[in-house]
């Protein structure tokens, strides 16, 4: 099959979409497809041979300098240029742009389109803006989701929990439930003794790990609660955060003022091929504590690579965590969740059985199975007779699917 993906986010841009869009590539490729990228530019040329990427010109956003919006020059030239390749599928990953194009060239080709819903952004944008009521930001975020997955042919959602969302939103078109997962074989070949020594960590000092974009939406806050706690009880451990993000200097003040400038070490983003699979395989608990995942890939990958976790479960988390034996579930307050991460600590006995359950719990995430059925459902798509209006003409007669 020839796949086109469309997204207003990926590499280096780091964050779960552009993870997310990376494993289905690398998975589709490996399957014998091929796809193509189109993405803005973010003025770094691509090292990835893998697969085709198209980058488009971009301007950055005032009040998000990290992301890039693709020009609105390019994009009837871009539907032009693609509507002249035959692609089996347009895969839409985000709702502005790429979701213009992959409309547009939908109507040109009448070729079907499926759309990731990877943000759940009623939860998300309430922490950029608010000073909007409530109620109205909810009813705009629900319209504007209607609207947007009125336009495709079929929705890929990660989680159960974020299907009902959606459906309680009122959107009928057809979707089907599969986790992004992992490649468990990129996962296995952490070295936590060359992250010890390349950080100044002795061999035996506790570490406490998180990883995530530095946003207000991920809660990292929380953490530094509990890493205060922890620091009152006298607990030896050092908290590591990997990640950037536009909450990097709140959360560097927040954790002075709470005095544990020698606690606490913000690393910056770690290669996700090398120093990154040290970390996690370094780390002596896993701690997170998002309320807004819809996926929660970094614990998938803290489960890989053996790390215990210890986590609060809403929404995507809630699904990877479910029947895990490698973590320990807490509600959101800062006693609860201190108290069974000073536990683990105290414990290397129980340490080590979350440990060793980490791979196993990991497998029922693996992106190489859950690709399958992705690509299955590609091809039901792409061979419908109608392209995609017969899958738009069905989407109030289907019902979620989960895969």
């Amino acid at each position: 099959m020839n796949i086109l993906m469309l997204s207003d986010v990926y590499f280096p841009r780091v964050n779960g979409v552009s993870t997310s869009m990376q494993t289905f590539c690398r998975e589709l490729v490996r399957l014998g497809h091929r796809v193509t990228i189109v993405a803005p530019d973010y003025g770094i040329a691509d090292d990835d041979a893998e697969f085709e990427i198209i980058r488009l010109p971009a301007r950055r956003i005032f009040f998000d300098p990290e992301d890039r919006l693709i020009r609105r020059s390019a994009v009837r030239r871009i539907v032009d240029e693609l509507a002249c390749r035959a692609w089996d599928v347009v895969h839409i990953h985000t709702p502005f742009r790429a979701h213009q194009i992959g409309v547009a060239l939908a109507k040109k080709t009448g070729r079907p389109t499926v759309e990731s819903y990877h943000t759940y952004f009623e939860e998300y944008v309430a922490n950029y803006i608010p000073w909007f009521p409530p109620r109205l930001m909810r009813f705009f975020v629900r319209s504007f989701s209607r609207k947007l997955c009125a336009g495709v042919d079929h929705l890929i959602v990660p989680t159960s929990e974020m299907a009902a969302v959606l459906k309680g939103y009122g959107i009928a078109t057809p979707s089907t439930v599969v986790p992004t997962g992992i490649r468990l074989e990129e996962f296995a070949r952490g070295d936590a003794g060359r992250f010890r020594a390349a950080h100044g960590f002795a061999a035996d000092a506790p570490l406490l790990l998180t990883v995530s974009r530095l946003a207000i939406e991920k809660n990292i806050d929380f953490l530094l609660e509990v890493a205060r706690r922890l620091d009152a009880e006298n607990l030896d451990f050092t908290f590591v955060i990997a990640g950037e993000g536009p909450d990097a200097p709140r959360l560097k003040r927040l954790a002075a003022s709470f005095g544990l400038e020698e606690r606490v070490r913000f690393l910056g983003n770690l290669d996700r091929d090398s120093t990154l699979l040290d970390c996690y395989s370094a780390a002596d608990v896993f701690v997170f504590a998002s309320s807004t995942e819809t996926q929660g890939l970094v614990l998938i990958e803290a489960m890989a690579c053996g790390a215990p976790i210890v986590s609060t479960a809403v929404m995507g988390t809630a699904t990877v965590l479910r029947g895990a034996r490698s973590a320990l579930i807490s509600e959101e307050k800062v006693d609860a969740f201190a108290a069974l991460v000073a536990r683990l600590l105290r414990s290397p006995d129980e340490r080590k059985a979350l440990s060793a359950a980490g791979p196993l719990d990991a497998t029922k995430w693996s992106a190489g199975a859950l690709m399958h059925k992705v690509v299955a459902m590609y091809e039901r798509l792409a061979g419908s007779p109608h392209g995609g209006a017969e899958a738009r003409s069905a989407s109030a007669k289907q019902a979620t699917q989960t895969v």
